[in-house]
């Protein structure tokens, strides 16, 4: 999975993706993987990119052209309480989201359920059927 924005974050910031492994404290092969599509970024990883570089989900995976950033963490009870609230919104089965994500329905289930954090193939494939949502909402870290 390539999400193309990470590179051209990287390269914006005046980074190698050396330097971009150090912050990140991975190794710069890893860094390469994530930007050609050979390995898929974590979620955890994914957000601490997005904090790293101050930019928002939404921008990341392009269903922004603007970059409204805020502060974003792992949350897992707000994750599947989304994942909950936007399939109902959308009127559709729990069946029928897991086979537009290409996962099986427990595994679906285990994600709303915030038995098991989404992985980032499956997060990026909602942004296509919840196109009109905003995936920085869920991760927006709560100041309490």
């Amino acid at each position: 999975m390539i999400i193309a924005k990470l590179k051209e974050i990287r390269e914006d910031a005046g980074l190698t993706q050396k330097q971009e492994a150090k912050k990140m404290k991975v190794a710069p092969s890893t860094i390469s993987g994530w930007e050609n599509g050979n390995d898929t970024i974590p979620l955890n990883r994914l957000i601490d990119f997005c904090n790293l570089y101050k930019v928002s989900l939404d921008y990341v995976f392009k269903m922004s052209s603007k970059n409204v950033y805020s502060e974003l963490e792992i949350n897992i009870k707000k994750i599947s309480a989304f994942l909950l609230n936007a399939r109902k919104e959308y009127k559709l089965t729990q069946e029928q989201v897991a086979n537009k994500l290409n996962i099986s329905t427990g595994t679906y289930c285990d994600y709303e359920n915030g038995n098991n954090l989404i992985k980032t193939t499956s997060l990026y494939s909602l942004t296509k059927i919840y196109s009109n949502l905003s995936f920085d909402i869920i991760f927006k870290k709560s100041h309490e």
